[in-house]
Protein backbone atom coordinates (compact mmCIF):
# COMPACT_ATOMS: atom_id res chain seq x y z
CA UNK A 1 0.00 0.00 0.00
CA UNK A 2 1.28 3.68 -0.86
CA UNK A 3 1.66 5.72 2.56
CA UNK A 4 -1.06 8.12 2.26
CA UNK A 5 -0.12 12.09 2.37
CA UNK A 6 0.07 13.85 5.07
CA UNK A 7 -2.92 16.85 5.61
CA UNK A 8 -1.63 20.10 6.86
CA UNK A 9 -4.09 19.04 10.30
CA UNK A 10 -2.42 15.56 10.80
CA UNK A 11 0.90 17.79 10.53
CA UNK A 12 0.25 20.56 13.13
CA UNK A 13 -1.39 17.17 15.42
CA UNK A 14 1.65 15.54 15.15
CA UNK A 15 4.55 18.26 15.66
CA UNK A 16 5.76 18.35 11.92
CA UNK A 17 5.78 20.65 9.44
CA UNK A 18 3.52 19.07 6.56
CA UNK A 19 6.65 19.33 4.52
CA UNK A 20 9.69 17.48 5.48
CA UNK A 21 8.62 15.71 8.72
CA UNK A 22 10.59 17.94 10.65
CA UNK A 23 9.32 18.38 14.04
CA UNK A 24 8.81 21.54 15.21
CA UNK A 25 10.24 22.96 18.83
CA UNK A 26 8.80 26.11 20.84
CA UNK A 27 11.22 28.03 21.31
CA UNK A 28 11.73 28.69 24.98
CA UNK A 29 9.83 31.48 26.55
CA UNK A 30 11.39 35.00 27.05
CA UNK A 31 11.07 36.51 30.62
CA UNK A 32 8.18 38.79 30.51
CA UNK A 33 7.07 41.38 32.69
CA UNK A 34 3.90 41.82 31.03
CA UNK A 35 3.04 38.15 31.92
CA UNK A 36 3.54 39.40 35.57
CA UNK A 37 0.52 38.23 38.24
CA UNK A 38 -0.23 39.54 41.51
CA UNK A 39 -1.75 37.82 44.57
CA UNK A 40 -1.90 40.63 47.46
CA UNK A 41 -0.68 39.72 51.08
CA UNK A 42 -4.00 38.94 53.50
CA UNK A 43 -1.49 40.10 56.31
CA UNK A 44 0.54 43.49 55.57
CA UNK A 45 3.95 43.52 58.22
CA UNK A 46 4.14 46.07 60.10
CA UNK A 47 6.10 49.09 58.80
CA UNK A 48 8.78 49.40 61.69
CA UNK A 49 10.40 53.24 62.28
CA UNK A 50 14.02 54.26 60.90
CA UNK A 51 15.39 53.87 64.12
CA UNK A 52 14.41 50.07 64.41
CA UNK A 53 14.79 49.27 60.84
CA UNK A 54 18.09 47.63 61.26
CA UNK A 55 18.66 46.80 65.19
CA UNK A 56 17.71 43.38 64.73
CA UNK A 57 19.59 40.29 63.48
CA UNK A 58 17.16 39.80 60.72
CA UNK A 59 17.11 42.18 57.19
CA UNK A 60 13.14 43.24 57.29
CA UNK A 61 11.51 43.03 53.77
CA UNK A 62 8.70 44.32 52.36
CA UNK A 63 4.99 43.05 52.22
CA UNK A 64 5.70 41.73 48.77
CA UNK A 65 8.35 39.78 46.19
CA UNK A 66 8.71 38.95 42.83
CA UNK A 67 9.40 35.08 41.40
CA UNK A 68 10.23 33.85 38.14
CA UNK A 69 11.13 30.44 36.92
CA UNK A 70 13.09 28.80 34.66
CA UNK A 71 14.12 25.52 33.05
CA UNK A 72 16.10 24.50 29.94
CA UNK A 73 13.48 23.54 27.91
CA UNK A 74 10.54 25.65 28.62
CA UNK A 75 12.20 29.01 29.49
CA UNK A 76 10.96 31.83 31.67
CA UNK A 77 7.42 31.03 33.67
CA UNK A 78 5.40 33.88 34.13
CA UNK A 79 6.67 36.16 36.50
CA UNK A 80 4.62 36.56 40.03
CA UNK A 81 4.35 38.84 42.68
CA UNK A 82 2.93 38.03 45.80
CA UNK A 83 3.35 37.88 49.58
CA UNK A 84 7.16 37.55 50.83
CA UNK A 85 8.47 34.14 52.83
CA UNK A 86 10.62 31.58 52.34
CA UNK A 87 11.41 29.86 49.27
CA UNK A 88 12.07 26.14 49.06
CA UNK A 89 14.77 24.26 47.45
CA UNK A 90 16.20 20.16 47.32
CA UNK A 91 19.56 20.32 49.59
CA UNK A 92 21.15 18.68 46.19
CA UNK A 93 19.94 21.95 44.43
CA UNK A 94 23.09 23.67 42.06
CA UNK A 95 22.90 26.76 43.79
CA UNK A 96 24.12 25.40 47.34
CA UNK A 97 27.07 22.98 46.11
CA UNK A 98 28.87 25.14 43.08
CA UNK A 99 28.17 28.55 43.43
CA UNK A 100 25.42 29.51 40.86
CA UNK A 101 23.78 32.58 42.16
CA UNK A 102 24.08 35.87 40.98
CA UNK A 103 22.74 39.44 42.39
CA UNK A 104 22.17 42.66 42.51
CA UNK A 105 21.77 45.94 44.31
CA UNK A 106 19.98 49.34 43.95
CA UNK A 107 18.28 51.62 46.19
CA UNK A 108 14.56 53.43 45.57
CA UNK A 109 15.15 56.82 46.97
CA UNK A 110 12.41 58.99 48.60
CA UNK A 111 12.79 62.55 46.73
CA UNK A 112 12.18 66.05 48.87
CA UNK A 113 9.50 66.36 46.24
CA UNK A 114 7.55 63.34 47.29
CA UNK A 115 8.32 60.71 44.51
CA UNK A 116 10.19 57.87 44.60
CA UNK A 117 12.67 57.22 41.89
CA UNK A 118 15.42 54.03 41.04
CA UNK A 119 18.16 55.40 40.07
CA UNK A 120 19.83 54.15 36.55
CA UNK A 121 18.30 50.95 36.72
CA UNK A 122 18.82 49.59 33.17
CA UNK A 123 22.48 49.75 34.14
CA UNK A 124 21.61 46.65 37.01
CA UNK A 125 19.59 44.87 35.01
CA UNK A 126 22.43 44.69 32.32
CA UNK A 127 24.90 44.08 34.74
CA UNK A 128 22.89 40.98 36.40
CA UNK A 129 22.38 39.53 32.46
CA UNK A 130 26.24 39.91 32.55
CA UNK A 131 26.56 37.96 35.97
CA UNK A 132 24.31 35.59 35.16
CA UNK A 133 25.74 34.37 32.05
CA UNK A 134 29.67 33.96 33.45
CA UNK A 135 27.90 31.44 35.67
CA UNK A 136 25.66 29.87 33.33
CA UNK A 137 22.46 30.61 34.68
CA UNK A 138 19.69 32.06 32.47
CA UNK A 139 19.87 35.59 29.88
CA UNK A 140 16.99 37.74 29.69
CA UNK A 141 15.68 41.13 28.23
CA UNK A 142 17.36 43.48 30.86
CA UNK A 143 14.32 45.89 30.05
CA UNK A 144 11.96 43.00 31.14
CA UNK A 145 13.80 42.47 34.84
CA UNK A 146 13.64 46.92 35.29
CA UNK A 147 9.92 46.26 34.82
CA UNK A 148 9.62 43.97 37.58
CA UNK A 149 11.47 45.97 40.13
CA UNK A 150 9.29 48.88 38.96
CA UNK A 151 5.95 46.71 40.04
CA UNK A 152 7.67 45.55 42.98
CA UNK A 153 7.54 49.21 44.07
CA UNK A 154 4.33 50.39 42.49
CA UNK A 155 2.73 47.70 45.22
CA UNK A 156 4.62 47.99 48.08
CA UNK A 157 6.82 51.76 47.98
CA UNK A 158 4.17 54.11 49.39
CA UNK A 159 3.69 52.02 52.73
CA UNK A 160 7.29 51.03 53.07
CA UNK A 161 8.73 54.39 52.17
CA UNK A 162 6.18 56.68 52.85
CA UNK A 163 6.17 60.53 51.33
CA UNK A 164 6.54 61.84 54.94
CA UNK A 165 10.29 60.24 55.13
CA UNK A 166 11.96 62.18 52.05
CA UNK A 167 15.63 61.65 52.20
CA UNK A 168 15.33 58.09 52.65
CA UNK A 169 15.55 55.05 50.51
CA UNK A 170 14.71 51.33 49.96
CA UNK A 171 17.58 48.35 49.00
CA UNK A 172 16.38 46.37 46.04
CA UNK A 173 17.98 43.04 45.68
CA UNK A 174 17.76 40.59 42.53
CA UNK A 175 19.17 37.39 42.69
CA UNK A 176 19.44 34.12 40.64
CA UNK A 177 20.06 31.19 41.83
CA UNK A 178 20.46 27.59 40.10
CA UNK A 179 17.79 25.32 41.45
CA UNK A 180 18.10 21.74 39.92
CA UNK A 181 17.96 19.14 42.33
CA UNK A 182 21.22 17.25 40.73
CA UNK A 183 24.57 16.85 42.18
CA UNK A 184 27.03 17.14 39.36
CA UNK A 185 29.70 19.94 38.12
CA UNK A 186 27.39 21.43 35.22
CA UNK A 187 25.23 24.12 34.05
CA UNK A 188 22.00 23.94 36.07
CA UNK A 189 19.01 23.42 33.54
CA UNK A 190 16.35 24.97 36.33
CA UNK A 191 16.67 28.20 37.68
CA UNK A 192 14.91 31.05 39.95
CA UNK A 193 14.78 34.58 40.06
CA UNK A 194 13.53 36.83 42.75
CA UNK A 195 13.36 40.03 43.47
CA UNK A 196 12.85 41.60 47.47
CA UNK A 197 13.08 45.33 48.91
CA UNK A 198 14.49 45.85 52.01
CA UNK A 199 15.42 48.33 54.82
CA UNK A 200 19.35 48.50 55.00
CA UNK A 201 21.42 50.35 57.34
CA UNK A 202 22.30 54.13 55.73
CA UNK A 203 26.34 53.36 56.30
CA UNK A 204 27.67 57.10 57.29
CA UNK A 205 31.29 57.79 56.27
CA UNK A 206 33.02 57.28 58.92
CA UNK A 207 34.11 60.43 61.28
CA UNK A 208 37.97 61.27 60.18
CA UNK A 209 37.14 58.99 57.03
CA UNK A 210 37.05 55.66 55.41
CA UNK A 211 41.26 53.82 56.94
CA UNK A 212 42.17 51.26 54.61
CA UNK A 213 44.60 48.76 54.62
CA UNK A 214 46.08 46.92 52.10
CA UNK A 215 45.08 42.92 50.92
CA UNK A 216 47.28 40.78 52.84
CA UNK A 217 50.31 39.19 50.29
CA UNK A 218 49.02 35.67 50.28
CA UNK A 219 45.21 36.82 49.26
CA UNK A 220 43.53 37.99 45.87
CA UNK A 221 39.99 39.27 45.81
CA UNK A 222 39.67 38.89 41.94
CA UNK A 223 42.25 37.70 38.90
CA UNK A 224 42.19 38.69 35.03
CA UNK A 225 40.08 35.95 33.22
CA UNK A 226 37.64 35.24 36.81
CA UNK A 227 34.80 36.50 37.51
CA UNK A 228 35.62 39.80 39.06
CA UNK A 229 33.55 41.76 36.89
CA UNK A 230 30.12 39.98 38.38
CA UNK A 231 27.95 40.33 41.17
CA UNK A 232 28.27 37.33 41.97
CA UNK A 233 28.03 35.75 45.64
CA UNK A 234 31.49 33.62 45.27
CA UNK A 235 33.12 36.94 45.14
CA UNK A 236 32.44 38.12 48.54
CA UNK A 237 32.46 35.41 51.04
CA UNK A 238 36.47 34.72 50.30
CA UNK A 239 36.98 38.15 51.34
CA UNK A 240 35.70 38.21 54.65
CA UNK A 241 38.29 36.56 56.58
CA UNK A 242 40.47 39.57 55.85
CA UNK A 243 38.00 42.23 56.17
CA UNK A 244 37.48 40.91 60.12
CA UNK A 245 40.87 40.71 60.47
CA UNK A 246 41.59 44.72 59.43
CA UNK A 247 38.52 45.25 61.01
CA UNK A 248 39.45 43.87 64.56
CA UNK A 249 43.01 45.91 64.13
CA UNK A 250 40.97 49.11 63.35
CA UNK A 251 40.98 49.91 59.84
CA UNK A 252 37.22 50.19 57.93
CA UNK A 253 37.67 47.65 54.78
CA UNK A 254 40.78 46.02 53.05
CA UNK A 255 42.15 48.03 49.30
CA UNK A 256 42.61 44.49 47.41
CA UNK A 257 46.06 44.64 45.41
CA UNK A 258 46.94 42.34 42.52
CA UNK A 259 49.89 41.08 41.45
CA UNK A 260 53.36 41.02 42.28
CA UNK A 261 52.86 44.81 41.32
CA UNK A 262 50.69 45.98 44.06
CA UNK A 263 47.29 47.06 41.83
CA UNK A 264 45.17 48.93 42.84
CA UNK A 265 41.39 47.14 42.55
CA UNK A 266 38.68 47.55 45.22
CA UNK A 267 38.43 49.24 48.81
CA UNK A 268 36.28 46.56 50.04
CA UNK A 269 33.48 45.86 47.57
CA UNK A 270 33.31 49.67 46.33
CA UNK A 271 35.62 50.61 43.16
CA UNK A 272 38.42 52.80 44.44
CA UNK A 273 39.37 56.46 43.21
CA UNK A 274 42.31 58.42 44.21
CA UNK A 275 42.62 61.99 42.59
CA UNK A 276 46.53 63.57 42.39
CA UNK A 277 49.00 65.82 40.20
CA UNK A 278 49.97 63.70 37.39
CA UNK A 279 53.95 63.42 37.71
CA UNK A 280 54.37 63.84 33.73
CA UNK A 281 52.01 67.08 33.12
CA UNK A 282 51.18 68.51 36.25
CA UNK A 283 47.25 68.33 35.91
CA UNK A 284 44.91 67.16 38.16
CA UNK A 285 43.41 63.60 37.03
CA UNK A 286 40.93 61.52 38.91
CA UNK A 287 42.10 58.14 38.57
CA UNK A 288 40.54 54.37 38.56
CA UNK A 289 41.52 51.07 37.68
CA UNK A 290 40.03 49.89 33.97
CA UNK A 291 37.52 47.31 33.43
CA UNK A 292 39.36 45.93 30.27
CA UNK A 293 40.80 43.01 32.63
CA UNK A 294 37.56 42.58 34.06
CA UNK A 295 39.57 42.07 37.40
CA UNK A 296 36.77 45.02 39.05
CA UNK A 297 33.04 45.43 38.96
CA UNK A 298 32.03 48.13 36.67
CA UNK A 299 30.01 49.92 39.30
CA UNK A 300 26.63 51.79 38.46
CA UNK A 301 27.75 55.08 40.92
CA UNK A 302 31.59 54.31 39.49
CA UNK A 303 30.17 54.68 36.16
CA UNK A 304 28.20 57.41 37.12
CA UNK A 305 30.75 59.57 38.72
CA UNK A 306 32.70 59.38 35.45
CA UNK A 307 29.81 60.48 33.70
CA UNK A 308 29.82 63.54 35.76
CA UNK A 309 33.00 64.79 36.27
CA UNK A 310 33.32 64.25 32.42
CA UNK A 311 30.14 66.98 31.76
CA UNK A 312 30.46 68.95 34.97
CA UNK A 313 34.50 69.41 35.95
CA UNK A 314 36.72 69.61 32.31
CA UNK A 315 39.80 70.50 35.03
CA UNK A 316 39.57 67.30 36.23
CA UNK A 317 41.16 64.65 33.46
CA UNK A 318 39.42 61.18 34.11
CA UNK A 319 42.16 58.14 33.89
CA UNK A 320 41.08 54.19 33.57
CA UNK A 321 44.46 52.65 33.81
CA UNK A 322 46.28 50.16 36.16
CA UNK A 323 48.20 51.57 38.91
CA UNK A 324 49.98 50.30 41.90
CA UNK A 325 50.11 50.99 45.20
CA UNK A 326 53.56 52.19 44.81
CA UNK A 327 52.10 54.79 42.43
CA UNK A 328 49.72 56.17 44.93
CA UNK A 329 52.61 55.88 48.03
CA UNK A 330 55.05 57.87 45.75
CA UNK A 331 52.19 60.89 44.89
CA UNK A 332 51.73 61.10 48.75
CA UNK A 333 55.58 61.52 49.57
CA UNK A 334 55.81 63.68 46.80
CA UNK A 335 52.61 65.74 47.73
CA UNK A 336 50.50 65.16 44.99
CA UNK A 337 47.83 63.38 46.24
CA UNK A 338 44.90 65.63 46.35
CA UNK A 339 42.31 62.73 47.59
CA UNK A 340 40.84 59.84 47.83
CA UNK A 341 37.44 57.85 47.73
CA UNK A 342 35.51 54.75 47.33
CA UNK A 343 32.18 54.74 45.29
CA UNK A 344 29.53 52.30 45.50
CA UNK A 345 25.61 51.45 46.63
CA UNK A 346 25.88 50.51 50.35
CA UNK A 347 28.54 53.23 51.33
CA UNK A 348 27.86 55.32 48.32
CA UNK A 349 30.84 58.04 47.82
CA UNK A 350 33.00 57.86 50.97
CA UNK A 351 36.29 59.81 52.03
CA UNK A 352 39.44 57.61 52.36
CA UNK A 353 41.84 59.21 54.92
CA UNK A 354 44.20 56.39 55.31
CA UNK A 355 45.63 53.30 53.46
CA UNK A 356 47.91 51.67 55.36
CA UNK A 357 50.20 49.23 53.40
CA UNK A 358 53.02 47.09 54.80
CA UNK A 359 53.68 49.08 57.72
CA UNK A 360 53.26 52.15 56.12
CA UNK A 361 50.47 54.93 56.36
CA UNK A 362 49.72 56.60 53.25
CA UNK A 363 47.22 59.86 53.90
CA UNK A 364 44.65 61.48 51.99
CA UNK A 365 43.91 65.09 52.91
CA UNK A 366 40.22 65.50 53.81
CA UNK A 367 39.55 69.31 52.98
CA UNK A 368 37.60 70.36 55.90
CA UNK A 369 37.00 66.81 57.26
CA UNK A 370 34.06 65.49 55.79
CA UNK A 371 36.01 65.01 52.74
CA UNK A 372 37.94 66.18 50.01
CA UNK A 373 36.58 68.88 47.28
CA UNK A 374 35.74 66.60 44.69
CA UNK A 375 34.53 64.00 46.60
CA UNK A 376 32.17 66.45 48.32
CA UNK A 377 31.16 68.01 45.08
CA UNK A 378 30.43 64.57 43.48
CA UNK A 379 28.27 63.43 46.25
CA UNK A 380 26.46 66.10 46.00
CA UNK A 381 25.43 65.95 41.98
CA UNK A 382 24.48 62.14 42.82
CA UNK A 383 22.07 62.98 45.96
CA UNK A 384 20.46 65.62 44.39
CA UNK A 385 19.46 63.20 40.97
CA UNK A 386 18.89 60.85 43.34
CA UNK A 387 16.58 62.35 45.82
CA UNK A 388 14.88 65.06 43.32
CA UNK A 389 16.35 68.29 43.41
CA UNK A 390 17.48 68.69 39.93
CA UNK A 391 15.48 66.77 37.05
CA UNK A 392 17.71 64.00 35.36
CA UNK A 393 17.07 60.77 33.24
CA UNK A 394 19.27 58.92 35.39
CA UNK A 395 16.24 59.06 37.77
CA UNK A 396 13.49 56.77 37.24
CA UNK A 397 10.02 57.93 39.10
CA UNK A 398 8.01 55.02 40.39
CA UNK A 399 4.30 55.31 39.67
CA UNK A 400 2.69 54.01 42.84
CA UNK A 401 -0.40 52.74 44.05
CA UNK A 402 -1.96 54.90 46.57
Amino acid sequence: MAPSATTPAAAASNGTNGTNGATKVAAPAQLDASKLTIERTKSPRPVPSLETANSGPETICTDHMVTATWTASAGWAAPRLHPYGPISLMPTASVLHYATECFEGLKAYRGYDGKLRLFRPDRNAERMVLSSTRISLPSFPPAELEKLMISLLSVDGARWIPRSRPGTFLYLRPTMIGTQPQLGVQASSEAMLYIIATYMPVLHSPAGGMHLRTSPGNMVRAWAGGFGFAKVGANYGPSLLATADARKDGFHQILWLYGDEGLCTEAGASNFFVVWKDKETGRTQLVTAPLDDMIILNGVTRRSVIDLVKERCPELEIVERRYTIQEVGDAYEEGRLVESFAAGTAYFICPISLIHHRGKDISAPMGDGEGGEYTLKIRTWLMDIMYGRVDNDWAVVIPEEE
